[in-house]
């Protein structure tokens, strides 16, 4: 039997409440509270369980949508796995997720994005993109195979390297022009290696006071620089991974006011999180690229509020106890981050008038999905909240308030740099093309139609 779920009182993107029902598989009606047609026969004449959810006062948004996310299988399923990290996707409020090409294999290939993609399917948490390598093994040295990967059946439309930067400009003019033949896009991790070479957090005041290797901003602005100027010769699109300095907001403003197709993504850490951190030598804050300056965390949250950067994009990063619970040099660099991103936007933007609850649709949701060019097709993303789309939908009560515990998220991993730390918001529900992944704000025991149970991993690792 499925089941039909009318949201009663909801407030579509923050606006005039409506009931919003949810029925084989989209968007049924929206209807002044109280007007909405519910039936309880599916669109083949079957009965349908119909499940009514008091949303009043709560936030209707369409799922959203994460273009940085590193679910870490193969090769790493002791510090996530494509089920629990799904899992703690859909907990966070995501119906899809690109998940990037660092895994071991590396997915450089046809056969290994399928694998990724396949995995996503049996989990049945969110809708799994993979991300396909840039250069074989991320090594720099010539390109992958990036057309059979955008011919497969994960039909790849984003290629990063991500994790290492593509260096060579050569190499990169050559990725950009092969991509314009599939309509795909170069997603650039901004590190120039030799201006940082050996570096731990970001270079400036803390790190000369606290004996740290400094990270220069310009090891970031000066790839930004280049490819955005190699972007505009070969008439390719650009995306810029991670900003997180003033000056790389300035260069991407200054690149799209002539004209030149390139997008930005900032992750929810570098909105809020600074390297005075780095002062308690937790290695838990260590990330790449690092936590900047309280200046560049303006600059970065205005830049987002001006449209200069596209996308809030997580870049969830688990790892296992042992390679964070240990010295700050010896740690791996990374956070958690699936299930705190729309906290945090909430708190930095919304909370502050910075943006609406429209703009946090945008950023979350139909940009992210436009940029990796899933917004179309068999089963697309980030669509409006109008009858007929796909129900692909997260119910957030905004008055709500949350202390963070990284034992009882979803990941596999607790590196989360929150710990402890009171957000706003929480994820009631998710819907993944009508069908909830979460209810009540805890993901369900298993996705209903799916072929997997529950993830192999959960809890704190």
């Amino acid at each position: 039997m499925t089941t039909t779920y009318v949201l009663r009182g909801v407030r579509p993107l923050g606006g005039d409440p409506a009931d919003v029902v949810l029925a084989g598989g989209v968007i049924a009606d929206v209807a002044a509270p109280g007007a909405a047609s519910v039936t309880d026969r599916d669109a083949a004449g079957a009965p349908a369980d119909v499940v009514e959810i008091d949303a009043r006062d709560h936030v209707l948004l369409p799922g959203l949508v994460d273009l940085h996310t590193h679910l870490r299988e193969p090769g790493r399923e002791d510090a996530e796995t494509v089920a629990s990290g799904t899992r703690a996707a859909a907990a966070g409020g995501f119906t899809a997720v690109h998940a990037m090409a660092n895994t071991s294999p590396v997915a450089d290939t046809a056969g290994v994005v399928e694998q990724v993609w396949r995995l996503g399917q049996e989990a049945g948490w969110v809708d799994v993109h993979p991300i396909g390598a840039v250069t074989v093994g991320l090594g720099g040295e010539r390109l992958a195979e990036l057309g059979a990967m955008a011919d497969s059946a994960a039909r790849v439309r984003v290629f990063s390297d991500d994790g290492k930067c593509v260096h060579d400009p050569i190499l990169m003019r050559r990725a950009l022009e092969y991509v314009k033949a599939f309509d795909g896009v170069v997603a650039q991790h901004a590190q120039e290696p030799r201006l940082t070479e050996g570096a731990q957090m970001n270079e400036g005041v803390v790190s000369a006071e606290i004996g740290l290797a400094g990270w220069p901003a310009v090891a970031e602005e000066a790839i930004i620089a280049r490819d955005v100027l190699l972007a505009e010769h070969v008439g390719s699109r650009l995306h810029v991974c991670h900003l997180s300095t003033a000056g790389s907001v300035e260069i991407v403003r200054w690149a799209k006011g002539r004209g030149i197709d390139v997008t930005a993504e900032v992750t929810p850490h570098h909105l809020i999180l600074t390297d005075d951190l780095a002062r308690t030598y937790d290695p838990t804050y260590k990330v790449n690229p690092p936590l900047r300056t309280a200046a560049d965390v303006e600059a970065v949250r205005a830049g987002l509020a001006d449209g200069t950067i596209d996308i809030v994009a997580t870049d969830h990063a688990p790892h296992t106890r042992e390679d964070k619970d240990c010295e700050w040099g010896a740690a791996a660099f990374g956070m958690t981050g699936l299930e705190t991103a729309l906290a945090v936007v909430q708190d930095t933007m919304v909370d502050t008038g910075r943006m609406t609850w429209s703009d946090v649709a945008r950023v979350l949701s139909s940009a992210p999905a436009r940029i990796g060019r899933i917004d179309t097709g068999a089963a697309p993303q980030g669509r409006p909240l109008e009858v007929g789309e796909p129900a692909n939908v997260v119910l957030v009560d905004p008055s709500a308030t949350r202390t963070v515990d990284a034992r009882a998220q979803a990941t596999a991993s607790g590196n989360t740099p929150f710990a402890g730390r009171e957000l706003p918001g929480r994820v009631v529900a998710t819907f993944l093309r009508g069908r909830a992944t979460v209810l009540d704000g805890a993901p369900v025991a298993a996705p209903a139609g799916s072929s997997a149970g529950a993830p192999t991993r959960g809890g704190h690792r």
